[in-house]
């Protein structure tokens, strides 16, 4: 009997579900700890499920879109909004800027020096961020800090580094920034390895100088590792979390709550988990709709 043309072999077949083979672990945690929480959260955010609704769940009721009007009704969900906005919004530069600016510095040489100096700069983003909060709370102490002491030294005032509305935003930042460099720098001078040293000689021997090698050379060809790194970093401080709940609990008076610690304290400190996960809902789909933008932008860069 023969076979039809169109009917593929076994040989073919085994060719088409091997790549499938070695996909299919990383599909199935994707779908277990990403789409199913995701799918789990969108069908309780149209519930008024409690800690009460977890121990009997004949207590679970359906009602509908109450918990995204009253989300978009309250004003502290507004805030955190806006806090979580400020903080991308300042943090997310910073740390590009900065992290492309040390490993640039750090790439110059490869001695010994600069060798442990990278390792120096990738301990904040694996130190446990109690620790860290530890340390830098002694340094924004009002009366004991480091900072007030040498404010002091110049004759200036103490600053209320954690108790003012407003220096807050900037002292929770810093400390954000701070940690988000080192993975950062990491990848840049992984990506910096990737420059043709060819290039750079030629450029050199032309007369180009330094930074014009750096702004015709060297960021052109970090374009990829630059979008990649203007992703995650986004994503991260979109669902910014650990600095604001270890330094100030989102205090004083909400002026540090991020939306992540908004949902935290609705979910797990009111126990309004049906209220949380629709919060939750509006962040996946914000994160979604940027990342979405951002990749959109990418795929027209690189057709022109």
């Amino acid at each position: 009997m023969t076979r039809s043309p169109r009917t593929p072999g076994p040989e073919a077949m085994k060719n088409r579900i091997v790549p499938y083979t070695f996909i299919a672990p990383a599909m199935l945690l994707l779908i277990v700890f990403g789409i199913l929480p995701i799918a789990v959260a969108l069908l309780v955010s149209f519930t008024d499920m409690n800690l009460a609704g977890l121990g009997n769940w004949s207590r679970i009721h359906f009602i509908g879109a109450d918990n995204y009007t009253a989300l978009f009704a309250d004003p502290d969900f507004w805030q955190a909004l806006g806090n979580t906005a400020l903080f991308a919004v300042v943090g997310v530069p910073s740390v590009i800027v900065l992290s492309l600016a040390i490993a640039l510095a750090l790439n110059r040489s490869q001695g010994r020096f600069f060798r442990a100096l990278r390792s120096f700069y990738f301990v904040p983003a694996i130190t446990a961020i109690v620790a860290v909060a530890l340390v830098w709370g002694y340094l924004y102490n009002t009366q004991f800090g480091l900072f007030n002491y040498l404010l002091s030294l110049v004759g200036l005032p103490p600053v209320p580094w954690l108790s003012d509305p407003t220096v807050v935003k900037f002292s929770v930042g810093l400390v954000a920034v701070w940690r988000g460099l080192g993975l950062n720098v990491i990848i840049f001078l992984a990506a910096l390895q990737g420059v043709p040293k060819e290039y750079l000689e030629a450029a050199a021997i032309d007369g180009a100088s330094g930074l014009r090698r750096i702004f015709s050379i060297i960021l052109p060809l970090l374009r990829f590792a630059i979008f990649f790194v203007t992703i995650t970093t986004v994503i991260a401080w979109l669902q910014f979390f650990d600095e604001p709940f270890v330094l100030t609990k989102g205090g004083p008076l909400g002026s540090s709550t991020s939306i992540a610690l908004f949902l935290y304290q609705k979910g797990f400190s009111s126990s309004q988990f049906g209220y949380a996960s629709a919060g939750s809902i509006v962040l996946v789909a914000i994160i979604a709709t940027i990342t979405v933008v951002q990749l959109r932008l990418r795929r027209s860069d690189v057709d022109h």
